[in-house]
């Protein structure tokens, strides 16, 4: 799964960021990760998935996904999403050409655990968000957004019951400009939970 790899991979380096991992579509999603030599970019290819539901900033979804522990029911909020500058984003990156004509996009998701049991350590869920900006999905940054302002590192949540919520953030390179911004999040055989923020800053 993503999350075991980033995870070996931020304790293997003690640099913010590391990699950029463009996700495939759907659930069970495999994906291929780059260090950022390669270019990151949004996939051209790639169109926001049909359907759905769209809730407002702060607003919950429900949805199912399989942790290791077992399916787990959460509610889905996507609180905020703060688009970087690009000087700002220059600082994230280890190479700031690699970056040029893109700026990071955080998104503060946040999970409830709705029943279905304890996930007992380094949740999974958070890798289902996604940022699409203007129809297409970014690029995702790993190892960008653990320690930011109110999120919280999936490696440091343990014994997760239901009732229980965290915040945790991912963070995408989208390109420059973009005038719509969506988080989706997508549970098991569901359409996926979309929130749009027209002026995310």
């Amino acid at each position: 799964m993503l999350h075991k790899k980033t995870a070996l991979l931020r304790a293997a380096a003690p640099v913010a960021v590391l990699a950029l991992a463009l996700t495939a579509c759907g659930g069970n999603k495999k994906s291929t990760t780059t260090t950022e030599n390669d270019a990151p970019k949004t996939e051209k290819g790639s169109s926001a998935p049909a359907g759905g539901g769209e809730l407002k900033p702060g607003q919950g979804g429900t949805g199912k996904f399989k942790e290791e522990d077992g399916t787990i029911t959460y509610e889905v909020a996507a609180q905020k999403v703060k688009v970087s500058t690009e000087a700002e984003t220059k600082k994230l990156v280890s190479d700031p050409k690699r970056a040029k004509g893109l700026v990071a996009a955080t998104a503060w998701v946040k999970y409830t655990n709705k029943g279905g049991g304890v996930v007992k350590e380094s949740p999974d869920v958070a890798d289902e968000s996604e940022i699409y900006a203007d129809g297409q999905r970014g690029g995702l940054l790993i190892g960008a957004a653990e320690d930011g302002a109110g999120c919280e590192d999936t490696i440091d949540i343990e014994n997760w019951k239901t009732g229980q919520s965290h915040t945790i953030c991912q963070t995408y390179m989208i390109p420059k400009g973009a005038k719509s911004v969506e988080v989706h999040w997508t549970g098991e055989g569901s359409s996926p939970l979309i929130w749009k923020f027209d002026n995310a800053g």
